[in-house]
């Protein structure tokens, strides 16, 4: 760290470490990065009254803001990971939607130059290798089986920017797909898929590490047949994602998710589309018309729930104060295990020294009162600094 870079001390809320809570704690933020120690003098913010918490981390969204991840310019993505900001997301995988593969590869030239410009964390491929019984908000005839040299095709294309693929693994070539990305660093996560549980297994043992937003677009639970729910939830390889926006999952299965993973297996994501952030109207996801009503994302033709327009922030509220679930828990759940997912839990994820200030400033009724990332503020808070 630089001596000339500003220092400040926010001071007096209450900081969740990833050892727990300190009651009234601080955070010393340096230059960029958070600090062990402060000089004399160094600026003080008060934040009594406070929560701070890590910066969150989106490893699954398509959008916000106006703005689609998977179509427009460098500046249209950037207007969406600028509205997650505002909403806590410090760190966030932009998701592509089903396209055609020579499209997807353009497309994901575009969106590792943003990757390399640290502006995006990377690139999770959503589509085209998913089960058309399960495709939710994907065009059914650009659907395809999971072929590894296509696999391969998209990741060469990424330029190393591919964090995630989200395959059916039951259709053919799908269990070597799993084990490509597997050798290739790259999350294999089983989503939008018809598997059964033995399946669903397999295709753990030959990789996969998480599951796309669990019970969604999958066969549901049965006692004869458990599917690939049980699966994914029994082991403990697999990190689970949950969008917790009050239509995508009813609080019971939620909290069902919780109980049997528990909180270090469970990632929770937005599944963001473009009216995260921004509001009701007509919109596009990939080539499928999406209109939105009441915040609800909903594909014009079929009816089916296109994505979601949640933003992190409102997650978190709803997992503390509808669902009950420990504050720490849900850190864990939308910053920390994240972040491992991607590989980046040197960097952010949690409140340590050498870390990046990637923060958020929630009040009492955790709403968002300040976003820092990289060490400035996005969201200033309305405590006045003191010396």
């Amino acid at each position: 760290m630089s001596g000339s870079a500003h220092s400040t001390v926010l001071s007096g809320a209450r900081v969740v470490l990833p050892t727990g809570t300190v009651a009234s704690g601080r955070v010393i933020v340096h230059g960029d990065r958070i600090a062990g120690s402060a000089d004399a003098g160094t600026r003080t913010v008060d934040l009594s009254g406070h929560w701070i918490v890590p910066g969150f981390v989106d490893i699954h969204n398509h959008g916000g803001g106006g703005a689609s991840f998977t179509s427009g310019t460098a500046e249209d993505v950037l207007k969406g990971v600028r509205t997650h900001r505002e909403h806590g997301t410090t760190t966030l995988v932009a998701s592509t939607v089903t396209g055609d593969l020579d499209e997807l590869a353009r497309r994901a030239a575009l969106l590792a130059e943003l990757t390399q410009a640290g502006e995006i964390a990377g690139i999770h491929f959503e589509g085209p290798f998913i089960n058309p019984c399960r495709k939710g908000a994907h065009k059914e005839d650009l659907l395809r089986d999971p072929d590894p040299a296509e696999v391969r095709k998209l990741i060469d294309a990424a330029h190393g920017a591919a964090r995630m693929f989200t395959l059916a693994t039951e259709l053919p070539g799908g269990l070597d797909s799993v084990r490509l990305l597997a050798e290739h660093g790259v999350i294999a996560a089983i989503g939008h898929t018809d598997a059964t549980y033995e399946q669903t297994r397999a295709a753990i043992d030959a990789g996969a590490t998480v599951a796309t937003h669990l019970f969604n677009a999958m066969p549901p639970l049965a006692h004869r047949e458990p599917g690939p729910i049980v699966a994914l939830l029994e082991d403990e390889r697999i990190t689970v994602e949950l969008i917790n926006d009050g239509t995508h999952l009813h609080p019971a299965a939620l909290e069902l998710a919780f109980h049997h993973a528990g909180a270090h297996r469970v990632a929770l994501i937005t599944d963001a589309m473009d009216a995260a952030g921004f509001g009701d109207g007509t919109y596009h996801l990939g080539q499928l018309e999406v209109e939105v009503k009441h915040g609800v994302a909903r594909l014009v033709e079929g009816g089916s729930i296109a994505g979601s327009t949640l933003t992190l922030d409102t997650a978190f509220k709803r997992s503390v104060t509808l669902d009950k679930l420990p504050v720490e828990s849900v850190v864990q759940a939308i910053s920390a295990n994240p972040a491992k997912l991607i590989g980046l839990y040197d960097e952010i994820g949690s409140l340590e020294p050498g870390k990046y200030a990637d923060l958020v400033v929630l009040d009492a009724a955790f709403d968002v009162k300040g976003v820092m990332r990289r060490g400035e503020w996005i969201v200033s808070p309305p405590s006045r600094p003191h010396i």
